[in-house]
């Protein structure tokens, strides 16, 4: 990823899942791009000491203690969404930031608002069968948004209750699903995209849009927004929020914590653990469990 990329991928997170101004984004980029122009490595090889040298740089030709702060708090949210979607596994900004600040996890739904919002699609549309298929298989499977929208028919294997998926680095998993989610996406499937006018080259994308090309990111952060609006909720409401929700009622309901990794797609079980927001307890338990030198 090079500086370029990230922008604009930051860029479309700050303004669909953080819904900040334009001018408000316009500072943050200003920021960075201070940052781009200090920096000779790219933005997922930036150390900590890299981060350390620029602040203290920056500290000495600029006295005020608000253009300070403002740009730490620039870097610290870059350096988190690029952690939060998994891009790094290391966060090179912490300690950046006071200690006993630790990442702000975003909202998550309960089981009752799931079922709310769902409950808000129109399914006298021919939209409103895809729509529920979308977020079934969203908090179903805990796909990313990108997963969904680049889900293959050749990646559906419900006989065996596995779909599989291409997650980042393109790296296959296999995900289990319920027989629940097979059905919403079967009546999409069968009843409604079956009419559709197919575009070439889209043939194998499970979910289209009307004029029979693949959904695009935005699409499905549209489709979720006016949903929690129409439902009433007021929680800071993403596609990433079902996968988050989604990890969470599975922990809640027993799950370990290793299923959970592996369903999810993480390399290390430290992201997990921030998924989930476990508590202190829970994560020493974790630990201990899994730590061979404690067997």
């Amino acid at each position: 990823m090079d500086w370029k990329e990230a922008f604009s991928e930051y860029k479309s997170y700050l303004k669909l899942e953080k819904s900040l101004s334009q001018n408000t984004i316009d500072a943050y980029l200003r920021d960075l791009k201070k940052l781009e122009k200090f920096s000779k490595n790219e933005p997922l090889k930036i150390s900590q000491s890299d981060l350390e040298e620029f602040v203290y740089q920056y500290a000495k030709e600029n006295f005020a203690a608000r253009s300070q702060a403002r740009l730490i708090s620039s870097i610290k949210s870059f350096f988190l969404y690029l952690q939060w979607e998994e891009w790094r596994e290391d966060n090179p900004a912490e300690l950046l930031e006071s200690p006993k600040l630790g990442m702000k996890l975003p909202d998550t739904l309960s089981e009752f608002e799931i079922d709310q919002l769902i409950a808000q699609i129109d399914l006298s549309l021919p939209e409103g069968e895809r729509n529920r298929a979308i977020l079934e298989t969203l908090y179903g499977c805990g796909l990313r948004v990108s997963e969904l929208t680049e889900l293959k028919l050749s990646d559906l294997f419900f006989e065996e209750n596995f779909i599989r998926v291409i997650g980042k680095g393109n790296k296959q998993r296999l995900i289990p699903i319920s027989e629940y989610t097979v059905k919403f996406i079967n009546i999409y499937k069968n009843e409604i995209r079956v009419h559709l006018p197919i575009q070439k080259g889209f043939e194998d994308f499970v979910f289209l849009n009307r004029r029979g090309k693949k959904l695009t990111r935005v699409m499905i952060f549209t489709i979720v927004k006016q949903l929690a609006e129409k439902a009433g909720i007021r929680k800071n409401i993403s596609p990433h929020t079902f996968r988050h929700s989604f990890a969470t009622h599975l922990l809640k309901n027993g799950a370990d914590l290793r299923s959970i990794q592996m369903m999810l797609g993480h390399e290390s079980i430290t992201t997990t653990e921030i998924y989930t927001h476990l508590d202190d307890r829970m994560i020493r338990d974790a630990v201990l469990k899994f730590n061979p030198r404690n067997g």
